[in-house]
């Protein structure tokens, strides 16, 4: 007899995936998210979807598509054996406390550790540097603008870039300069600034109009991703890294979606020359399967901070919990045995190719295509050819994405969006993908271009019926867009 409440759902109806589809989504816009589930399911993006493969994935009709989403945080695919496995033996066998707050604990000792040999193989001047865990990456951006302004008290700036995404809790919502993500939050973090990416010149003029002892730090990303993996032109990382040297001011190196591989190499940023004074890291270091975040400091900076009796002054209740550790450990690991970031180099090669091939023969569909290792994007054309006013430019931008999305979807594809390069969508598949799988992922973009040749073609080949539910959609909760060439 069950002890549950009459209308609960038990653990095993789940695991047994006795929920279908459609009640899976009714419960999820009666008590989730209703907004954004809403325009999902339009879209007929909303899934649920099950894995077949860690690199493909099913929907209730049994319709496979190539999984190349996740926002960078999958890199090994959907529950990859390797993390699973693992974890099924961690909680067989370990013994050890599963939240070591106020101790040492065997699991968090082996990542800081092993965190800081890896970075150090890079960048000696880390040898030293101590780490700090949190559960995601906005919490390490959080812990490192707190280390830099512990560092540099009396400092009331920081710089942050344009098209720039560090999350959404203020304080890295204040340094992400995207108007649709701020305005209805203001006031937001005072002396946030905001310089233009890659502008070495123009990062120099704001340290002389502010003065560079008001600069508490200067915070980037080696490649923007939600920006459409926007890379910087080559020399700005380490000219930058030299002028916050010249003035004592720390800069912080954004590793969410760029280190540990994803870009085909361990810390893109000492791969363009820049030794930066902080790092964060999430995403891939959980694996796909738990939520770990990390804040790499300077020993110095760190112990300004968390020094003596003032140890206990940053603090996080799951951070350097044992499972998330333990499964960082493995991560690393398997990054490291299967030489990760090497292969993300050499098949991301060969997708920048490829898509530059599509570019080439569809340039009515694709305005430029980027990529470095396995983070890439397609910019597409505006699905509308005239130009238009305002506002009105930005939704057709935006709407260009987003049935772009749905058009590879139905060819097969599960790709991400970009919302702050609106016309933007990137490819972030597993590092592992077996080859393949990636030959026919590219296979299937390709098709899509064929059959979409020209930009207004996405518009054409949406049924009206959708069109009219999309626009009513977005007509329900008017939002101030971010002005875009992209």
């Amino acid at each position: 007899m069950s002890v549950l409440p009459p209308g609960f759902i038990s653990a095993r109806d789940v695991l047994d995936e006795k929920l279908s589809g459609p009640e899976v989504r009714r419960l999820e816009l009666a008590h989730g998210n209703e907004e954004l589930l809403y325009g999902l399911d339009v879209l007929g993006l909303a899934g649920p979807f099950y894995r077949v493969t860690p690199w493909e994935l099913e929907d209730e009709t049994g319709t496979r598509r190539i999984n190349a989403s996740g926002y960078a945080a999958m890199p090994f695919g959907e529950m990859p054996p390797a993390i699973t496995s693992f974890m099924a033996e961690f909680l067989q066998k370990n013994r050890a406390m599963g939240l070591p707050q106020q101790s040492s604990g065997p699991w968090r000792a082996a990542l800081q550790a092993n965190l800081v040999r890896l970075l150090a193989r890079d960048l000696a001047s880390h040898a030293d540097s101590q780490v700090f865990f949190c559960s995601s990456g906005t919490e390490a951006i959080e812990g490192a603008l707190k280390f830099a302004k512990a560092w540099r008290p009396r400092a009331k700036f920081q710089i942050s870039f344009g098209s720039g995404y560090h999350g959404k809790t203020l304080g890295s919502l204040s340094l992400t300069p995207n108007p649709e993500y701020q305005d209805i939050f203001r006031p937001l973090i005072p002396g946030a600034l905001t310089s233009p990416y890659g502008d070495l010149d123009a990062l120099a003029a704001l340290l002389r109009r502010v003065g560079p002892d008001n600069v508490t730090c200067v915070v980037v990303e080696p490649i923007q991703g939600e920006g459409g993996v926007n890379i910087p032109p080559p020399g700005f990382l380490r000219g930058l890294g030299e002028l916050c040297r010249r003035h004592g001011i720390p800069v912080i190196a954004d590793e969410i979606q760029t280190g540990l591989g994803r870009t085909g190499h361990w810390f893109e940023s000492a791969a363009q020359g820049l030794d930066p004074d902080i790092i964060t890291l999430a995403k891939p270091l959980g694996g796909g399967m738990t939520a770990v975040g990390a804040t790499i400091v300077r020993a110095p900076i760190y112990k300004k901070m968390l020094g003596g009796l003032s140890s206990k002054r940053h603090s996080n209740t799951f951070g350097g919990g044992a499972l998330a550790m333990a499964v960082g450990v493995r991560s690393l690991e398997y990054l490291l045995e299967h030489d990760l970031p090497g292969r993300s180099r050499a098949l991301g090669a060969q997708g920048l190719s490829r898509l530059q091939t599509l570019q080439g023969r569809f340039p009515g569909l694709l305005e430029e295509v980027r990529g470095q290792g396995l983070l890439m994007a397609l910019q597409f054309r505006p699905m509308v050819g005239v130009p238009l006013p305002g506002s009105l430019k930005e939704i057709v931008f935006e709407a260009t994405a987003i049935l772009a999305l749905r058009e590879l979807h139905g060819a097969g594809v599960m790709a991400n969006l970009s919302l702050s390069s609106k016309r933007t969508v990137r490819l972030t598949p597993a590092l592992d993908m077996p080859d393949d799988v990636f030959a026919t992922l590219m296979d299937r973009v390709e098709v899509f271009a064929q059959t979409h040749p020209n930009a207004r073609d996405l518009l054409l080949k949406t049924p009206p019926q959708v069109t009219a539910r999309l626009a009513s959609f977005a007509a329900r909760s008017p939002k101030k867009r971010t002005p875009s060439d992209g």
